[in-house]
Formats: structure tokens, sequence, C-alpha cells
């Protein structure tokens, strides 16, 4: 097990910022995380996110770990495809905690208007975290805990 910080206090942990150039007036991706801890032959992942106010989206995404998430600060704001190609909206407040399987939909995922941090606990028995969509929502790539670890240690 490699642990990277002993807090989860958003105010200690060191960020990494994540931005790409803007696809569109409505989406770019923009945020930060901070890898607390990790463990390849286990395939957990625990980090946690933060999208400044305003700031933008993080890859569109779905997860392929089984995923907890909790709040701490703000909102998180996801839309959510649906299998008929519809949309669901969801809101999380801060408290509010949610766990997904290995097979959670493919979302859009941003703060609310003052922003958010949250919690992401995974476990990827195989090593995949997530798979990776472009903007039709076809599934392009995949993004393993070796990736995420290898993006944090080239982080400067």
């Amino acid at each position: 097990m490699n642990v990277i910080s002993r807090r989860f206090d958003p105010e200690t942990v060191e960020w990494h910022h994540i931005k790409e150039p803007a696809e569109s007036e409505s989406y770019q991706v923009n945020y930060e995380y901070s890898i607390l801890a990790y463990d390849t032959d286990a395939g957990r992942l625990d980090m946690m996110m933060r999208f400044k106010p305003g700031s933008g989206y993080c890859e569109r995404h779905n997860h392929v770990a089984s995923t907890s998430t909790l709040i701490l600060k703000g909102e998180q704001h996801l839309r959510e495809i649906q299998p008929d190609g519809s949309e669901k909206d969801i809101v999380r407040k801060a408290g509010d905690y949610a766990l997904a399987g290995n097979d959670a939909l493919p979302h859009l995922e941003c703060g609310g208007p003052d922003g958010c941090i949250l919690i992401l606990s995974l476990h990827a028995p195989d090593g995949v975290l997530f798979g990776v969509y472009d903007e039709g929502f076809n599934r392009v790539a995949e993004s393993t805990i070796e990736q995420f670890v290898q993006r944090w240690d080239n982080r400067r």
C-alpha cells in the first residue's frame, strides 16, 4: 500500500490540476485531484477531487471500478446518459454518500455553483477504474490505477 496523504483536509493535500482545451462553450475539462493512497496489487485507489466554482468538468466517463463517493463540500452535479439515450440529472450535496457498482452509466460531472470537493474510494480488481468517452458517448479508452499514479508522479 502506498499512502500519499494521511489527511483528507482539502487545505493541506497537494492538488494536481487537469485542464484541457475547451471542446465548446459549454464543455471544458478543468478539475483537480489528489491521490490519498493506492494499492495496485489489491486494486484500490482513494482520491479527492475538487471542482472550483464555474471551473468545468472531468473527462466524460463511467465507473468500471466499484466506487464509493462522499461529498465533503459544495455540490456534485452529474448528467447520466441512460441506456435509451435520455439524460438524468443528479445533484449530491455536502454529506451525501453514494455507492456505484462496476457498471455505472456514462456521465458528465462538475461542481455546483459553489464548486465541490469529494472523496472517491475505488476498487478495481483488474486495475481498470474508468471507461473514457468522446463527445458522442462512444467509449474510446480506459483509465487504470497505474495511469492515475503515473500522471500523479509526473505532475510537476
